[in-house]
This record gives structure tokens, sequence and C-alpha cells, in this order.
């Protein structure tokens, strides 16, 4: 393996496992406003595991890399968009806009990389 492959191999698994850590901090991002805008009581957690739940569920059936159901590329964008974009929204509605902003991009710019390499395969 040359040092050009060999760095290529590890810019991609940076980015598979960046993909992973943005998919965890959605779901965190949106059990936590959940709780916080259930009250923070017994309802909040409840709340927070619904919200959390729902898009964990939509995601492993239609965005994870081995999803339960194959749709097309623009319907996995699009379950993306609706679950990050959920998240970010969660954070800014937690007051933390610069958390929010700093969520998205670094979203779009992964998503955008690791969708081409997966395309690749």
């Amino acid at each position: 393996m040359t040092a050009a492959s060999a760095a290529h191999r590890a810019f991609r698994q940076v980015n598979e496992l960046l993909a992973f850590v943005l998919e965890v901090a959605a779901l965190l991002a949106l059990a936590i406003w959940g709780y916080d805008w259930g009250g923070r009581l017994v309802v909040g957690a409840l709340i927070g595991a619904v919200v959390a739940g729902a898009a964990a569920a939509l995601w492993g059936a239609f965005a994870a890399p081995r999803a339960r159901y194959r749709v097309p590329l623009p319907a996995v964008l699009a379950v993306k968009a609706v679950v990050f974009g959920s998240a970010a929204l969660a954070l800014l509605g937690l007051g933390m806009r610069t958390q929010a902003a700093w969520f998205a991009g670094l979203v779009l710019v992964n998503t955008v990389v690791v969708t081409y390499y997966r395309s690749r395969d």
C-alpha cells in the first residue's frame, strides 16, 4: 500500500467515524431538547426518549449504512436532513446558537464527503 492510498484510507475512516459521532450527537441533542421541553421531570424524560427513539428508528430504517430498507439516495438524504435538521433546531431551542451552527456545518461537510465515498463503492 502506498503512502497516498494509506492516507486516503485514513481520511475515509476518519470521516466514517465522524459520521457516527454526529449521528449520536443528533440523538443526544434531540433527547436533551425533549427532556428540557417536557419540564425536566418524568414527562420530559419520556418525551426525550420518544423523540430520540423516533429519530433512531427512522435512521435505522432508511439512512444507516445497513438500513433495513434500501431506498434511493435522495430519500436517504431527505431522512438525514430531517434528523440532522431537527437536531440543529433542537440545539437552537436549547439556546445553543453557536453549537447549532457548528453542528450543521460539520454535518453538511461530512455528509457530502461520506456520500461521495459510499457512492464509489
